[in-house]
This record gives C-alpha cells, sequence and structure tokens, in this order.
C-alpha cells in the first residue's frame, strides 16, 4: 500500500515498494526493444526508397531506454527528443490531418504517460527510492497529454460534424417526370428501387427536416432468421440485405433463408409466411435482396403473384399468392420453375440468385450469382426471360450463340462460363428495354482464356427487348477486366435536359471503380462524354492488357486520390511502417494496375466504392446520392504448382469430383496457371492500411454534373471482427458501408447502411445529420417508405447484419415513423 508525505522541498512523495529500481529496468528494456522494432525495419524501408523517420525515431527510442534502464534521467530528454521529431516530421507530411498523425504520435504519447508518469519520470530524480509528482512528472505527462487532444482535436474537426460544400443545392426543376411510378401514385412500393427507374425515391413527404429529429421506432419485427453453423465462417457470409415491397397494405420481403414474409404494412404482424426449405449447406453466401410483383391477367388464377427464388439446391423460381402466401399452381409445375433447365452441370453452391427477378411486360427476367474464380468452365451466364404468367421459358439471351436470343435445341444446353447478370436490374417499359448489369466470364484475375464474345461482354450494361430478349445495344465500362469490376447494380434511370434544354430519357451507371456514366438509355450512346485513356500495362508474360479504359470526364468520379506513403496508416508506428514496407514492395500504379506476381495494390478493390445497392435519384431535382467505401486490397497471382504446394486450396480435376471449398481470399481459378490471392490490406492489428475516412456519403448535382456535398459518415463504434471485440467507442473517422440510401420530395437522405449499426436521416441539400439512432445488429439493406393506414409515414429497414462487413447479425425488419 502507497502513502502520501510532504518532503522538505515541500513536494508530494509516494512512498513505493522495493521493486521501483526493477521497474525503472523493465521500462528501459521494454523502451529499447520497442526502438529496436522500430529501427531493423525502418532501415529497410529507407534502402526501399522511403522516409528514414522509423529508423531515427527507433534508434531515439533505443538511446532514451538504455539510459532510462541505467537510471539516467537524461533518457526522459531524449524521448522528449523523439517525440519533438516525431511531432516535426509528422506536421511537414501531412499537416493538421488528425487521423494521419495518430500513427506515429498515438502510441509514444501513451508510452510517454507511463516514462513520465511518477513511477518511472518521478522516481527517477529522487537518490531515496521515493516516486515523486515534481516538474518532470507534471510537464512531461502534460505534454503527452496535449499531444492526444491535439492528435484527436484535429481529427474530429476533419470529419465529425463536416460536410464539404461544393456547389449549391439545385432548385426544383418543377417535377422531374418518374419512370413507372404508377405504384408511388397508389401508395406502393412494387420494385427494390421502388419504380423499375432504380431511383429509390418515395413519394411519401410526412417526414421533413424541421420533424425528423422528433422519429422513432413505430414497431419491430422479428423473423426469426439467424445465421446456422458455419454461415459466417471462412469467409461465407449471412446477410439480411432485403429491401421490402408494398403490396397493398402488406410488406413483403425474404430472409436470407428464402423465407418469404408478409407484414401488415402499419402494424408490422405477420400477415403470412412461406418457407421453401432449400437446402443452403454450400452456399457461400446466405443473402436475399428482395422478392418482385406481378398482376397476372384478368381472369387468371393467382392474379396477384410473388415472384421469388430459392437459392438452395436445386435453385427454384416459384409464384406465390399475394394475398395467402401458397403457390400459384398455374405456374410452372405446382407453382415452381427448376433453374437448371438448360444449364448443364451444378453443382450445389455454384449458381443461384441473390436479387429480386425483375417482373415486367409479362416477363420474369434473371440470371444469377456463379461462384466465380474457382474454375474454367462455370455455369453458363445466361439471362432468361420467363412468361409471367405460365412460367415457361421465353427466350434465354446467351453471347456465345448466334443469336444471342435463340431457342435452345434439343439437348443443347446454354454455354458455360458466360458473363452473368447478378445484381438488381432495371426497366423502361414504355420502352420495352430492361437493362442489365453484366459481370465478368469467370475466373476474374487472369483472362487469357476469355473467348471474343466474352471480351465482347464483360463488364457491360446491356439493353434487352423485354419480350423476345433481342439485344437493343450494350456498354462496356472495362475493358479486358482483370479487377472483378463487374457491373452490381442496373442503372438508374432519369431524364435529363440536353444541351438544348430538351428532356432526353437518361441512365446512370454506377461502377465498382467510381465513374458515373450518363447514356442515352433508349440507345447506349454517352449523353456525358466517354474517353478513352491510358491506363499501367502489366508483367505477366502471356496476359493480354487493355492499353485504355473508358472515363467519364464530364462527372465527378466517386474515388478518393491514388494514395501515396502519407495516405497509408496504422494504429500504431509498427504497422503504419508494415503498410508502407508492402507499398513499396508491391505494384500500384493507380486505376487499373493490374494483378502481379509480386502483388498489386487494388484501390479500388473488388467490392468496390459503391456496390449491389447502386445510387439514389431525386428526380425532381436531378440529384444523386450515394454512399462510397475505401478499402484497398491486395491481388497477387501464384503459380499454380506453388500454391498446390503451400496448400492454398486442394487439387480438383472435374465436375465429377466433389468439389473442395478454399478459404474465401484463396481464388484456385482450376484450369489456368495461375491462382489469385485476394484479401483486404490490412496492418498487423487489423486497421486498414489506408488512412481514415473509409466511407462517404455524396451528393451531385446531375442537371450540372458537378458534386454538390460530400461528408465523411460514420465512427468506429461497434467495428470489430467479432461481437466480443468491437469498438466501444465512436470515433469519428468516417466507415466503410453496404447498402443504399432512399430519398423523398421533402428532401431528406435516408440510410443505414453503415459499419456502426446507425440509422440516420440526413438533409440532403447539405449533408447534415437530422436524426441518428444506433440499431441492434447491421442495418445494412436499402430502406423504403409509404404511408401506412393510419395516415403515418413510415421508412423501413432490414436489420440483419452482414457478414462480410461483420456487423452483428440480427433478425430485424424496423419501422421508423413520427409520434401519433
Amino acid at each position: 500500500m502507497l502513502c502520501l508525505t510532504q518532503d522538505k522541498r515541500g513536494e508530494t512523495a509516494l512512498f513505493p515498494s522495493r521493486s521501483t529500481p526493477a521497474l525503472i529496468q523493465i521500462t528501459g528494456a521494454a523502451l529499447a526493444l520497442l526502438g529496436a522494432a522500430l529501427v531493423v525495419p525502418g532501415i529497410w524501408l529507407i534502402l526501399l526508397g522511403d522516409s528514414g523517420y522509423y529508423a531515427i525515431a527507433g534508434a531515439l527510442t533505443v538511446v532514451s531506454g538504455i539510459l532510462i534502464a541505467m537510471g539516467r534521467r537524461v533518457g526522459l530528454w531524449v524521448y522528449a527528443a523523439m517525440l519533438a521529431y516525431t511531432l516535426v516530421w509528422a506536421l511537414s507530411r501531412v499537416g493538421l490531418d488528425g487521423w494521419r498523425l495518430m500513427p506515429p504520435l498515438a502510441l509514444p504519447s501513451g508510452v510517454g504517460l507511463w516514462v513520465f508518469g511518477p513511477w518511472v519520470g518521478g522516481r527517477m530524480n529522487d537518490p531515496n527510492g521515493r516516486i515523486r509528482v515534481n516538474a518532470i512528472v507534471l510537464g512531461g505527462m502534460g505534454g503527452c497529454a496535449a499531444l492526444f487532444v491535439f492528435m484527436f482535436a484535429c481529427g474530429w474537426a476533419i470529419t465529425a460534424s463536416r460536410t464539404i460544400q461544393h456547389n449549391p443545392f439545385p432548385a426544383d426543376r418543377g417535377g422531374g417526370t418518374l419512370t413507372n411510378a404508377e405504384s408511388l401514385a397508389n401508395n406502393e412500393w412494387r420494385y427494390m428501387g421502388g419504380t423499375s427507374a432504380g431511383d429509390r425515391f418515395g413519394i411519401a413527404n410526412q417526414i421533413t427536416a424541421e420533424n425528423a429529429h422528433n422519429l422513432k421506432p413505430a414497431w419491430v419485427f422479428h423473423t426469426g432468421d439467424l445465421p446456422r453453423p458455419g454461415e459466417n465462417a471462412r469467409g461465407r457470409e449471412f446477410s439480411f440485405e432485403a429491401t421490402p415491397l408494398k403490396i397493398g397494405d402488406n410488406l413483403v420481403f425474404c430472409t436470407p433463408h428464402r423465407d418469404v414474409v408478409a407484414l401488415d404494412a402499419t402494424t408490422g404482424k405477420q400477415v403470412w409466411r412461406y418457407s421453401p426449405g432449400g437446402n443452403y449447406g454450400q452456399n457461400i453466401y446466405q443473402a436475399c435482396r428482395g422478392v418482385s410483383y406481378f398482376e397476372a391477367p384478368a381472369g387468371s388464377p393467382c392474379p396477384h403473384r410473388i415472384i421469388s427464388t430459392d437459392s438452395g439446391s436445386p435453385p427454384t423460381l416459384f409464384a406465390l399468392d399475394a394475398d395467402t402466401g401458397r403457390l400459384c399452381p398455374a405456374f410452372g409445375t405446382n407453382g415452381i420453375v427448376d433453374l437448371r433447365q438448360g444449364m448443364g452441370v451444378v453443382p450445389p453452391g455454384f449458381h443461384f440468385i441473390t436479387s429480386p427477378p425483375m417482373v415486367m411486360n409479362n416477363r420474369i427476367m434473371l440470371s444469377g450469382w456463379v461462384y466465380d474464380n474457382q474454375t474454367v468452365g462455370e455455369p453458363s451466364g445466361v439471362i432468361r426471360g420467363f412468361d409471367a404468367t405460365t412460367g415457361q421459358l421465353a427466350w434465354g439471351w446467351d453471347i456465345g450463340h448466334t443469336p444471342a436470343n435463340r431457342s435452345l435445341n434439343p439437348g443443347e444446353i446454354f454455354t458455360r462460363g458466360t458473363p452473368n447478370g447478378w445484381g438488381v436490374y432495371t426497366a423502361d417499359p414504355g420502352l420495352n428495354m430492361v437493362y442489365v448489369p453484366l459481370g465478368i466470364a469467370t475466373p476474374d484475375y487472369y483472362g487469357v482464356r476469355r473467348r471474343p464474345f466474352d471480351e465482347q461482354y464483360d463488364t457491360s450494361l446491356v439493353a434487352l427487348d423485354i419480350t423476345t430478349g433481342q439485344e437493343r445495344w450494350h456498354f462496356q465500362t472495362v475493358h479486358h477486366d482483370l479487377w472483378d469490376f463487374d457491373l452490381p447494380v442496373g442503372p438508374s434511370l432519369v431524364d435529363l435536359p440536353d444541351r438544348t434544354g430538351q428532356m432526353t430519357p437518361a441512365l446512370v451507371q454506377t461502377t465498382k471503380q467510381g465513374e458515373l456514366f450518363v447514356l442515352d438509355r433508349r440507345t447506349g450512346k454517352p449523353f456525358y462524354r466517354v474517353e478513352e485513356r491510358p491506363v499501367p500495362g502489366g508483367t505477366i508474360a502471356d496476359e493480354r492488357y487493355s492499353r485504355t479504359q473508358p472515363y467519364s470526364p464530364d462527372m465527378p468520379n466517386l474515388r478518393r486520390a491514388d494514395p501515396s506513403t502519407d495516405d497509408l496508416w496504422g494504429i500504431t508506428p509498427f504497422d503504419q511502417m508494415a503498410c508502407r514496407i508492402a507499398f513499396k514492395r508491391m505494384s500500384f500504379h493507380g486505376l487499373f494496375t493490374p494483378p502481379s506476381l509480386q502483388g498489386t495494390i487494388g484501390f479500388p478493390a473488388f467490392d468496390g466504392v459503391d456496390d449491389w445497392y447502386g445510387a439514389t435519384i431525386d428526380p425532381t431535382r436531378g440529384v444523386l446520392y450515394v454512399n462510397t467505401t475505401y478499402i484497398p486490397f491486395t491481388m497477387q497471382l501464384v503459380p499454380r504448382d506453388k500454391a498446390v504446394k503451400e496448400g492454398l486450396f486442394k487439387p480438383w480435376t472435374d465436375w465429377n469430383q466433389p468439389y473442395p471449398e478454399p478459404v474465401f481470399t484463396n481464388n484456385p481459378e482450376h484450369g489456368l496457371p495461375y491462382a489469385a490471392v485476394v484479401k483486404p490490406w490490412l496492418g498487423l492489428f487489423g486497421a486498414p492500411c489506408l488512412v481514415p475516412p473509409w466511407g462517404r456519403t455524396q451528393a451531385i448535382d446531375l442537371v450540372h454534373h458537378r458534386m454538390i456535398w460530400e461528408r465523411a459518415l460514420g465512427t468506429t463504434r461497434n467495428v470489430g471482427p467479432t461481437n466480443a471485440l468491437r469498438m466501444p467507442i465512436g470515433l469519428p473517422t468516417g466507415i466503410f458501408s453496404m447498402g443504399g440510401t432512399l430519398t423523398t420530395p421533402t428532401g431528406l437522405v435516408f440510410m443505414g447502411a453503415t459499419a456502426d449499426q446507425a440509422f440516420r436521416v440526413l438533409d440532403g441539400r447539405n449533408g447534415n445529420i437530422l436524426y441518428e439512432t444506433e440499431l441492434d445488429a447491421g442495418g445494412n439493406a436499402t430502406p423504403m417508405t409509404y404511408t401506412g393506414k393510419d395516415g403515418r409515414q413510415y421508412v423501413v429497414l432490414a436489420v440483419g447484419g452482414h457478414g462480410g462487413l461483420q456487423t452483428r447479425n440480427g433478425d430485424e425488419v424496423v419501422a421508423f415513423a413520427l409520434p401519433k
């Protein structure tokens, strides 16, 4: 036990145990070891052509530690000199950016609180073994605390409540044209995006900037569908991504395990439930983003139909009576269509649907998710159109056939390994066109075996005739895609004025690489300029590299600037230094740097700046809102024999053998000479190697094609790999997200999406947060809105978490409304 006394000079002293000298020696030895851990890799970093700071700071720390272990007070001054040098170096490199100051300053300042504290620094000035609170203690600890306050204050000022306003918010255009908006006028929400235009714009307008702060959860429904053993392990993902439809007075949605549930839209009480009961054990994704709706011709049985899919084995398409939840027997075979028809061998888990089919003009249109990067010759990516009344196949658009929409011959199957369309489609009923976002002919990271028709359609937007499946046009957003930049979502449709002021049917296609392509949706021709620009080449001898890639120079891009060494981050100097060493050793020459044997930094990565949720458009003002994420990945090609020898995956030769599922980051690419290892670029302690912000929300004026505002959104609260290891505090770094936004005529933006598990309402004019609340799990879906029977506007969000984002899993559907 310690006691307080006054010495002859009136200084407060603490009488310690006899172990104090040993404590000082241990502290000195620990400092010397920490310093050595900086010196050795710091010298390596110098040899790689980067800063000498780490070696110098490490050397000063070693000297400080040795002197302190010897009981020499000058060791404290050496440590203070190291802190001063660190501060000067950091300010000279990154200025007052607090999050960039954190890696070099946070840990050394924290250690300094102990070194200068009364147990070490206070003791070293007293020959009688007493712990003192003297000028050394007060000055040293005060200086270290001041560094902490300075660092976090600078970070807070940059990202906490700050919106960067680039341009004024545009005036209302007097009511832009809403494509296929009849259902909104009837207070329904018949498509995942509200209408087939995919604009995610609701017309309910009771919630405004003035009253949004009064929002409360009005009801919560628990689906009971939670992850089963193994479904969030080894890269497998269980995610509740559904956006409910509102059909009549009911909300209808699907759970990750494909139950279809109908709720009373006003009370949240269950009306009916259908469980297909598939076998999902081989699926690496358990996700269902929504169901679809079809009104059958007058006099047809089961006139109001919910169309959905089962991702089990086999994958199926089925139709339910929207009023009762029972299968519609006149559809397919007793309400079910087997999606293996014409597909050849489809092993469990290799092909299923994650997004809702597009139902329009008596057609159900879909493709499917393919277990990409596993092998050549995977199941076909054919786009199929089924008769929505009977369930019979009406057409299949298969780029390996001529013409692509011809019928299969007896015994023939659809061409294997073609680009698939796994995302949400949009459609224009007046033009009778469906807009399909295409992926890549798998495998993704090595393209030598791709066929001419693969090269023509990989990572393209294609417009098909809804009735016949005939191609109207296509537009390629990436040539010879080696980055998995497949189009993850269909475009949003909006009418925009041309140079003469004439309103033109246009579309806006978001992309993983952050480009916004604006096209005339009738012809596929660029509405705003598209130009080809040179891009980096690669080093794999037999690979074909595209010399140029398409860019949209008239539109703001959604990317961050290419990182330099000063953009590399970590929690401590050690992981920041490791990231800098990796940066110097790997290949990175900006966007479109190809995969390599030495390792390539992928920024943006395969999950993109923007993913399956796309953007939201306010058609009355011509404004686009979008969530963006910035997490770099690493991509490395590994020769096949070496990959097998290192145990990255097990050998496999043909479809007659059971498939040995690899760890998610290891992409076998069977049948090719290289495998690919693709994983997030994280430091030694699990933090991204890129400095915050890691996520933003942006508003873009589509008419004047300019950024209106952008802001970092989200904090570190609730972020972590497991429920037991999550950040308890919320540093406003701006955080990664997965999920979309919703906007309304009152100019509000509603969103969950962020990894901190919050639901927010933003003022669409300036990005200010009007309402914010913590959710029980990740709200990684896209919200929707309507007016209930009680006259209140409801905003509904699926709150069930996302396996890839590692947010908490749950089973809630939450409705927010103003108090009665």
